[in-house]
């Protein structure tokens, strides 16, 4: 089988149990068993890291030289770093599986990141995959199916989050657009309320 075929494969394996394990129904039957949360992050990254083993020979479609290399670099890390205030924003330690998650009602946070779009974690990770200095065929594989991957599950997201939040939601949706976010004078925080 071709590299970059077994590559897709993997991804396509990696993205239907990542789905399948984030659909509110399984994560509702799941959600009573210890360490559920830190249990499916850790799948995901050793599901990621099967991945990325796969097509180690890829050929280099172009490689930013100098100040420019490091330039990308450092905004790769500070999407990274605004990754991790968003995450913050919304609860790290949930996030991570580290602290058991005491009520399972989701707020609605609409402050912060989530002033500037509606889904800072999926644009901050595509732009991480944008921002790479050297970029191969398995990359630009990666990151067409991950851009793919994350927009299709904001979409879902969003009519998750619409039918749990109502008008409210629907609201939020009106003012802050959904991925890329509008230059505005005057930044207010944002109140769905």
């Amino acid at each position: 089988m071709p590299d970059s075929i077994d590559f897709t494969l993997r991804f396509l394996m990696f993205a239907l149990l990542h789905s399948l394990l984030a659909i509110p129904r399984v994560k509702e039957r799941l959600r009573h068993l210890p360490w559920y949360r830190l249990a499916y992050n850790l799948l995901s990254l050793l599901l990621l890291g099967w991945m990325m083993m796969a097509w180690q020979s890829t050929h280099v479609l172009y490689l930013v030289p100098g100040i420019g290399n490091l330039l990308m670099q450092a905004l790769q890390l500070l999407s990274l770093l605004a990754m991790l205030l968003c995450l913050r924003q919304t609860g790290l330690s949930n996030f991570l599986g580290l602290q058991r998650e005491e009520n399972s009602e989701e707020e609605l946070c609409t402050d912060g990141c989530y002033a500037l779009v509606r889904h800072p974690l999926y644009l901050l990770s595509i732009l991480f995959f944008l921002l790479n200095p050297v970029m191969t065929t398995r990359w630009l594989t990666l990151t067409i199916l991950g851009t793919a991957y994350m927009l299709l599950g904001a979409k879902l997201e969003e009519r998750r989050l619409l039918l749990k939040h109502g008008e409210r939601y629907a609201r939020y949706q009106r003012v802050v657009p959904f991925l890329l976010p509008h230059i505005r004078r005057n930044p207010t925080t944002i109140s769905a309320n």
